[in-house]
């Protein structure tokens, strides 16, 4: 689908220079003197790389839509990931590079969306909250109010966040997988 320069907006998947990129962020620009244009920053969504580039209203640029759809995590060995289709119980196995830092999250049955552009797996999401038992915590200090600061803990999976007070041991929490932080204790 093509789109004019000035409509690319954060989160757009765009073919560039015969790669994919991602758009980061978008300043609009309306300079004195000259026309505007879209300065966008973009993001390879193979590599990695960075690319500041600057698009004019006249410009027009492919965006593309990736397919997404919903797999379960099976198991995990080295740095590949083995995820099964739901629907159809197909197994693929991607590069954990492909989740990021949110992989240590990774729970036994745990449904992730892939997105994929011509059957290639280009990104894992996983969900934004998952439930975690508490393993370790600090003690309370004596004194210490529960709008203070947090302490320590570690989860079942061996990830360290920061905690309430009044949160012990044993306790289950939910976690915010994209940022590791605390969100509330878990309704049983």
């Amino acid at each position: 689908m093509k789109i004019n320069g000035n409509e690319i907006r954060p989160g757009n998947i765009i073919e560039h220079n015969g790669s994919l990129w991602r758009a980061v962020k978008c300043n609009a620009v309306k300079p004195g003197k000259g026309g505007a244009f879209n300065q966008v920053e973009l993001k390879d969504i193979r590599n990695g790389t960075k690319l500041n580039e600057r698009f004019r209203a006249s410009e027009t640029v492919e965006r593309v839509r990736l397919d997404q759809h919903e797999y379960t995590y099976l198991f995990a060995e080295d740095d590949m990931v083995t995820l099964m289709d739901s629907e159809t119980f197909e197994q693929i196995t991607v590069n954990k590079e492909l989740i990021g830092e949110p992989a240590v999250f990774l729970q036994d049955g745990m449904v992730v969306t892939v997105e994929s552009f011509e059957g290639e797996a280009l990104s894992v999401s996983l969900p934004e909250h998952a439930v975690f038992q508490i393993v370790e915590a600090d003690a309370v200090v004596k004194g210490q109010t529960q709008s203070s600061s947090y302490k320590p803990a570690v989860l079942e999976n061996g990830v360290r966040v920061l905690v309430p007070p009044h949160i012990e041991s044993g306790t289950r929490i939910v976690v915010n997988t994209s940022e590791s932080t605390y969100v509330e204790r878990a309704k049983d």
